[in-house]
């Protein structure tokens, strides 16, 4: 029988509706990925993490998780951030299109 892969659960977006409620500034975003506030501003103008609305200077909580998971695979991986970002996306992709398929069942 073959062995299904699963996500680890430190990548998981699971629970990310919930989270997408709160809001942070980017101070707040910067101290809970551990970065300096200059790390976020350059993140924010690579594309690489997105404010709530341009020019807000306010961020969504998932945004907080999935730069925290850029994080770990940064230092986890030696992933560099755009790798990283990449790959956060097709991960968030494919658990949409797991769950998509869950419901049509």
């Amino acid at each position: 029988m073959a062995t299904r892969w699963r996500m680890p659960s430190t990548l998981s977006t699971a629970g990310a509706p919930a989270r997408a409620q709160l809001q942070l500034t980017a101070d707040e975003l910067a101290s809970v990925a551990g970065l300096a506030r200059s790390a976020i501003d350059r993140l924010v103008r690579a594309g690489l993490v997105e404010e709530i609305a341009p020019q807000s200077g306010r961020f969504s909580a998932a945004a907080a998780a999935r730069l925290r998971r850029m994080q770990r695979l940064r230092a986890d991986l030696g992933v560099n951030l755009v790798g990283a970002a990449i790959i956060v996306d097709l991960v968030e992709r494919l658990e949409q299109m797991t769950g998509s398929s869950k419901e049509s069942q």
